[in-house]
């Protein structure tokens, strides 16, 4: 009896010994995945961490203080902001010319798009190459080669007055030049740029069920009646998505109206976008603690459009459920 009490507890301690061993095996292995994923997210934590958020809140700490890249920063606290409400008319022009802008450039671009992804969806030959010929303005459109290509066009003596000129003999302002005009200028260079939101548009239209398009056309619904009432309906979170999306790629607009105005904002201001006077308060002026406080400004005008887009989607975008 006692050597099978001895055989039990050796069975007992051998059984322990394994799942200590078997623990020890899958915390290991744990261990080494974890650090594993680790290893392959250090870079874009390093590049987070480093690149975005430690300026980030340098440039909160900043918007507090007076300073201009030589003296030691002052903390004024929120004299900045105070000076932004209440003595800057050019931070009220900017936001009138930014916010134009994007009142005007996001629905034509957003418009022009979804007809180009509509057109596409038809079943063309090469749809392929098409799609990537249309994507392209996306791609170059923000560069600067773009922008100065785009200055020569819309000049006194450029591509587009040359045209007029020849075609109907209508001598062309400089519309670049025009306070009246130079706005509606980068407003065309934005729409053009199409081929992010068409491609987008264009995934979204193929994952309509045909079928019902098909029921739609025996009940009798014509073309103009199946788009009112089947493809707008289906596709307003891709078209939320979309003018979110835009929305903010407007706000933060920059190269082209700093090629196009080099860099002053002009013709009277007339494309002065709230980046580009951020950018010269920071860099021509080197006044960084005001600038910081106008770049928080514009982070807190983002989030605001972007917080009622969210809270009116629920009145307008239709998903599955």
């Amino acid at each position: 009896m006692e050597a099978q009490y001895l055989r039990e507890d050796a069975s007992r301690i051998a059984t322990a010994a394994d799942r200590q061993a078997t623990t020890r095996h899958e915390c290991g292995s744990a261990l080494r995945y974890q650090l594993a994923s680790y290893s392959f997210l250090l870079p874009w934590l390093i590049g987070f961490f480093a690149l975005t958020l430690g300026p980030a809140l340098s440039s909160l700490y900043l918007s507090f203080t007076d300073y201009d890249l030589v003296d030691t920063p002052y903390w004024i606290g929120i004299g900045n902001y105070a000076r932004i409400a209440s003595d800057d008319p050019r931070f009220l022009k900017a936001m009138q010319v930014t916010f134009t802008f994007v009142v005007l450039s996001v629905p034509l671009k957003l418009t022009f798009a979804l007809a180009i992804a509509i057109t596409l969806n038809k079943g063309l030959r090469g749809l392929t190459f098409f799609r990537a010929v249309f994507y392209l303005p996306s791609l170059i459109g923000a560069s600067v080669a773009i922008a100065v290509l785009w200055r020569q066009i819309f000049a006194g003596d450029g591509l587009l007055n040359k045209l007029l000129a020849s075609v109907f003999g209508y001598e062309g302002p400089s519309w670049i030049s025009t306070p009246g005009t130079a706005l509606y200028t980068i407003v065309l260079l934005a729409v053009w740029q199409f081929g992010s939101p068409m491609i987008i548009f264009l995934a979204g239209l193929r994952q309509i069920p045909q079928d019902m398009y098909e029921a739609a056309s025996i009940d009798g619904a014509g073309a103009r009646r199946q788009f009112l009432k089947i493809t707008l309906p289906l596709l307003t979170p891709v078209i939320f998505f979309n003018a979110v999306i835009q929305t903010i790629d407007a706000f933060k607009a920059f190269t082209s109206a700093f090629v196009i105005s080099n860099g002053s904002g002009g013709p009277i201001d007339s494309t002065l976008f709230y980046t580009l006077y951020l950018y010269q308060e920071a860099f021509v002026n080197f006044r960084i603690g005001y600038a910081s406080a106008l770049a928080w400004v514009l982070v807190v005008i983002i989030c605001i459009f972007t917080a009622l887009s969210f809270l009116s989607a629920r009145f307008w975008v239709h998903y599955d459920d």
